[in-house]
């Protein structure tokens, strides 16, 4: 399969193709580096972000305790590098679709005009697990339901073998990995200082305050000086790192469920000085578990009578309950629409060609064509629950089938895009491997982001899943000023 690369022309490392001008200065530098230089700057990134802390709980090893095991997330010396004017193209794009979704999902929840002019199926929508009823006719401050927004991009051929940005998937419920982006930055910074003297690389250190900005500014109307908190599962939440992390950096307090009280329709948090009310909410706990007079009643992750204070307006709640309706894998292959529908705009970042397998004739294509397509499942996370069919064993394919007919609407199936590579230190040296790019967009009175994202680095020879959890790393995003 065709591949590209991100620092080589043509079609993938190693075809002869030029080094793109934009990587020229950094790879005379990596040419000039010795094995052993690399392998210490590694070895002292890893110590370094071991004594940080800087780790993810994998839920599906456990320790003797039944708990999830804490590993670190592999770090990548070789950063991916953007030219400023694609990350304009991709910058513009970004702010086009997030405005969308954030229109389209105040939609749902009031008047449903995309539904009734017939772009989406209403039964997609109204009996979708994402859907909350709770949430039709609330009102939030600045109609904003998705605040952080990651949007997760790839580079791949298109049809005609030109290179192309796809997005392929919305991230609106409780998008994690902004921390890794700041920390390998910080990284990059400490271990080749000399880099950065010589690379004009757009900054990404700005992000808390741009995201304590962003929280505050959605503060209801009732508070000159709004109180933002971040709550967290808690310590055996697989991002504690980053709740704690981002609490820190925004100089703001990190609250459990059982902090929070509701008086009066108001919310408090418990302090040693007395109960603080709090007007804005950075939640990473998920909708089902905000709130046990209205979701899982046995749930002590929330704060009961949480919604009560949030239809009263009186608390915000970023990102809005119900904001998973549209990052739902089933509501992605009609973005386009939205964008034309609220926008009157054509989309200025292309989807990856999306059959949705509820639907007869997608689902007869899928059948047929399992050994060549990604089939997802539609509520799936992390890269569990979905079968890549390049890479799979006949009795993987057959099982999949199986699950398939019995159950359709649970999946869709795309094409295999081939990833662009980037050249990655590994065992053997440095060798391509496959990455994406999840960029953050933050949504208040404006939609702003820091230029770059964390680049996700899939780091087993021709593997196409980058999720930390299936193995992957990963890398510096560097957006260049000119």
């Amino acid at each position: 399969m065709e591949r590209l690369d991100e620092m080589h022309a043509g079609l993938g490392q190693g075809s002869g193709g030029d080094v793109r001008p934009h990587y020229r200065s950094y790879q005379a530098w990596l040419a000039r580096q010795s094995h052993r230089t690399m392998a210490d700057r590694q070895q002292e990134a890893e110590m370094v972000f071991r004594r940080v802390g800087i780790t993810f709980a994998v839920y599906g090893d456990k320790d003797a305790d039944g708990a999830g095991t804490e590993r670190l997330i592999p770090f990548d010396l070789i950063p991916r590098i953007i030219p400023a004017h694609e990350w304009r193209e991709l910058q513009q794009g970004l702010v086009q679709r997030v405005t969308a979704l954030n229109r389209f999902i105040h939609d749902i929840y009031h008047d449903q005009e995309i539904l009734r002019a017939g772009l989406i199926p209403t039964d997609m929508v109204m009996g979708n697990a994402q859907f909350r009823p709770q949430m039709q006719g609330l009102n939030v401050p600045g109609d904003v339901y998705s605040h952080i927004s990651g949007i997760d991009i790839v580079r791949a051929p298109d049809e005609q073998g030109r290179p192309c940005y796809y997005v392929l998937e919305d991230n609106l419920r409780v998008p994690s990995g902004v921390s890794y982006m700041l920390e390998d930055r910080k990284m990059m910074m400490r271990l080749f200082p000399e880099l950065f003297s010589s690379h004009a690389v757009s900054p990404v250190a700005h992000y808390p305050d741009l995201l304590l900005e962003t929280l505050r500014a959605s503060a209801p109307m009732t508070s000159a000086e709004p109180t933002v908190v971040v709550l967290t599962p808690g310590m055996y939440n697989s991002a504690y790192f980053e709740h704690a992390f981002l609490a820190q950096q925004m100089g703001v307090e990190l609250v459990e469920g059982q902090d929070l009280f509701v008086r009066d329709d108001f919310v408090y948090m418990r302090t040693t000085q007395g109960p603080k009310r709090v007007d804005v909410i950075y939640r990473r706990v998920d909708d089902d578990f905000l709130d046990p007079q209205v979701f899982r009643p046995q749930s002590t992750l929330g704060c009961a009578g949480l919604l009560r204070a949030y239809r009263a307006g009186h608390v915000n709640i970023c990102n809005a309950i119900g904001t998973g309706i549209a990052d739902d894998k089933s509501i992605y292959p009609y973005v386009p629409r939205m964008i034309e529908f609220y926008l009157g705009e054509k989309p200025l970042l292309a989807n990856v060609p999306t059959r949705i397998c509820r639907d007869p004739q997608d689902l007869q294509y899928t059948l047929d064509h399992l050994s060549v397509l990604v089939v997802k499942e539609v509520h799936g996370a992390g890269g569990y629950g979905m079968l890549v069919g390049p890479a799979a064993s006949r009795a993987e394919i057959e099982a999949f089938r199986g699950a398939l007919l019995a159950d359709p609407a649970r999946y869709i199936a795309q094409p295999t895009l081939s990833l662009s590579t980037c050249p990655t230190y590994v065992e053997e040296g440095i060798a391509p491997r496959h990455i994406d790019l999840r960029p953050f967009v933050l949504t208040g009175k404006t939609v702003q982001m820091v230029p770059g994202g964390l680049t996700r680095v899939a780091l087993k020879k021709d593997s196409l899943v980058v999720n930390s959890s299936q193995g992957g790393g990963t890398k510096d995003t560097w957006v260049l000023e000119n």
